[in-house]
């Protein structure tokens, strides 16, 4: 009997896996499925909670290397270990058993990666060794592809070289983060600097990106231009028109009207000259991948990008989309197949009716040689029933109708417009008038209305003949040069996905257009949030601004690799060798190795210009937030990743997490325990399910939950 063993990485995809066979038992850690064609002697699905391990804190290797002291930098261990990650030992215990138990286990986690990391750091956890793994390659969670998938389960070759590549970046961005960190803190401390700086390979040159058009707005002059703009009457109607002139001197475009004759506000009589139509077509939009999605969902209805990754990863496992964390526009001929037979039932569901153009599949849209891990995003063979999408959200129902429609469009007819130009002469000074006129809306009725502002700019001109005559009003017009507009969330997503368009070094570029900028498209939104959270940036009305500790981490690691978007690529563009064979994870980790002694031998004299501002943050981070209740001499000091009594180098051992069952815990939080010994009742914690419940402090100072303080606030 081959007893199977398969690895989910979260619950929810468990379950969706669950669901394309027949449960026999289910319980809190596991689910048992019941034999068939597909597993003879049936299977067992159990499942990570994310991370169910994570690297070890320096301090897990070195206690001296709990404290920042720049005499213990390079922080470099000589073998990088992993532990149970915080609050998970009960999952992890009933992991290790499955597998100790299995005869082969099946990587059923995330199908990039990240996902292969997730595994093999389980499995090297649990100390099982010599078994087969398999792994399932699917992009969608539907019961027939679910089942396809583990009929058709991949041998771990490629899976193995990817837990390679992640895990080269794992511990490489583990180095950065530690060391640099640390290394830029303390030299600005010195300095006078009130707060602590996190640094890291991908969320530091992306805030450099930001800084870098907060200076291009901040050093704009604006100067003013001038233009002559006429004002022209016809039988059919009015419109306006530029003449080809464009100067910062008033003088000479006085001078420009002087010479023909023209005064301002002054009746004049032009004659149109020529009359230009072209009819243009706009072929409909390619398929989406994770990025375009985040920029018209941003440009449409302000979402966040990490918002919509989290509305497409909910709607994946409601069966009813392929793959989120995609980084491709093209489908397969398999995917256009399924596409092509539900093409009726997709039209019903977004209530729209036409007649494809062709059901043959175009390369704009269908093309196997583009397609690598995953293919684009598209709606799914599930047909949402009316009770199903009335029962989704309005982000879910927004971002679902957004993909359907662009799926759709690839069937449907050009949008085409006749672009018109007039050429009108006044005097012999000739203007220029540009307008559209739609002729026929093809895929566009598919989509939302553009906004009327949109409409007003393509403005429709008079049906004018050359040869007529018109009146004409002339105006010298006067405008102001405009700086550069701040990045929204959509466009920081393209910007850091094309940030090689910024380089000087030609390599540079080609590397960023390989590896597609900073971050990948899985991690993009998580790195701006990142950013956000350490307030390195703010979003304001959807624009992003850098904040004044955004703008001193940029000076600090200016003129670094650091800041640099070429650095990224070029770890990327290794990475990538690594999970194709070609690439070494110990040259990979060496080569950052010989990076972070550089960068702790030239900091000290970089750091000299950067000027220390007040970052508006309220309480410097090593300030004390209460007496400590054990040894009562100290104070508990925030100490970045957990709070801890000053008193420590005396054996006073209190200390606090940061973060307890996925909540946040603020220094006010810990003040209230240290003071009063309990808090109020405090939402947002994170079980199974989300839970609400006060905190106390018991007799050894370590936290715990009291749900009887809830209880009694509710009676």
């Amino acid at each position: 009997m081959t007893r199977v063993v398969i690895l989910a990485e979260k619950p929810s995809q468990a379950k969706a896996y669950a669901e394309a066979f027949t449960i026999q038992e289910k319980t809190k850690t596991y689910i048992v499925l019941k034999p068939d064609d597909i597993f003879p002697n049936g299977a067992t699905i159990t499942w990570g909670v994310g991370h169910l391990v994570e690297l070890k804190e320096p301090h897990d290797y070195k206690p001296e290397w709990k404290r920042w002291k720049l005499d213990q930098l390079p922080i470099v261990p000589d073998r990088f270990l992993e532990k149970v990650s915080k609050g998970k030992w009960e999952q992890f215990k009933e992991v290790k058993r499955l597998f100790q138990q299995a005869d082969v286990l099946v990587n059923a986690a995330d199908v990039d990666r990240e996902g292969s990391n997730i595994f093999y750091s389980i499995l090297r956890l649990t100390g099982v060794k010599g078994k087969p793994v398999r792994r399932l390659w699917i992009n969608s969670l539907e019961k027939d592809e679910v089942r396809k998938g583990f009929k058709n389960l991949q041998n771990n070759e490629k899976d193995l070289r990817m837990f390679d590549e992640a895990k080269a970046r794992q511990i490489s961005d583990w180095m950065v983060g530690i060391n640099a960190s640390r290394l830029f803190t303390l030299h600005l401390q010195k300095k006078g600097f009130g707060s602590y700086l996190t640094i890291g390979r991908v969320q530091s040159p992306t805030v450099y990106l930001i800084y870098q058009r907060h200076k291009e707005i901040e050093n704009f002059v604006s100067e003013p231009f001038y233009q002559i703009e006429g004002l022209f009457q016809s039988e059919t109607g009015s419109y306006k028109g530029l003449a080809e002139v464009k100067e910062k001197d008033k003088g000479k475009v006085q001078a420009l009207m002087d010479k023909h004759g023209l005064k301002e506000k002054e009746d004049h009589s032009g004659m149109v000259q020529r009359v230009d139509k072209k009819t243009k077509h706009q072929k409909s939009p390619k398929l989406h991948s994770l990025s375009t999605l985040q920029s018209v969902a941003n440009r449409r209805w302000k979402y966040t990008p990490s918002q919509v990754l989290k509305t497409m990863q909910k709607l994946y496992e409601k069966k009813l989309v392929s793959y989120p964390r995609t980084d491709c526009n093209y489908i397969t001929e398999s995917e256009f197949s399924y596409v092509v037979n539900n093409l009726k039932s997709y039209q019903d569901t977004l209530n729209v009716s036409f007649t494809p153009i062709s059901l043959k599949p175009r390369k704009r849209y269908v093309d196997s040689n583009k397609v690598q891990e995953h293919y684009a995003i598209i709606p799914t063979k599930s047909i949402p029933t009316e009770k199903k999408l009335n029962g989704l959200s309005r982000e879910e129902r927004n971002i679902y109708t957004e993909v359907l429609a662009t799926t759709l469009a690839m069937f449907h007819s050009d949008y085409v417009y006749e672009e018109t130009t007039i050429f009108t002469h006044v005097h012999d000074l000739p203007f220029k008038s540009t307008g559209r006129r739609e002729v026929h809306q093809g895929w566009k009725e598919l989509f939302p209305k553009p906004s009327k502002a949109k409409q007003d700019k393509d403005a429709l001109l008079p049906n004018v003949q050359k040869g007529e005559e018109v009146g004409a009003r002339l105006h010298i017009k006067e405008s102001m040069t405009q700086p550069p507009k701040p990045y929204t969330e959509g466009q920081l997503i393209n910007m850091m996905k094309t940030c090689g368009k910024l380089m000087d070094d030609e390599e540079d570029v080609e590397i960023l257009k390989e590896v597609e900028g900073l971050g990948t498209e899985a991690t993009r939104s998580s790195i701006i949030e990142t950013i956000k959270a350490q307030k390195y940036i703010e979003v304001k009305k959807n624009n992003v601004y850098v904040t004044a500790k955004g703008i001193t981490l940029c000076e600090a690691i200016e003129g670094t690799l650091l800041s640099s978007p070429s650095m990224t690529a070029k770890w990327e563009s290794y990475l990538k060798k690594i999970g194709s064979g070609e690439g070494s994870k110990q040259t990979f980790i060496k080569q950052t190795s010989q990076f972070i002694e550089k960068l702790i031998q030239e900091t000290p004299d970089s750091i000299q210009q950067v000027q220390i501002r007040n970052t508006g943050e309220k309480k410097k981070w090593n300030q004390p937030i209460a007496k400590c209740p054990a040894c009562q001499t100290g104070s508990i000091m925030d100490r970045y990743k957990f709070y801890a009594c000053s008193e420590y180098k005396n054996g006073c051992k209190v200390s606090f997490p940061k973060r307890l069952a996925g909540k946040s815990l603020s220094a006010n939080m810990i003040k209230t325990l240290c003071e009063k010994k309990r808090t109020k009742v405090l939402k947002g914690f994170k079980g199974k399910k989300t839970f609400s419940t006060a905190l106390t402090l018991d007799e050894d100072f370590k936290i715990k939950f009291d749900f009887k303080k809830k209880a009694e606030e509710k009676s």
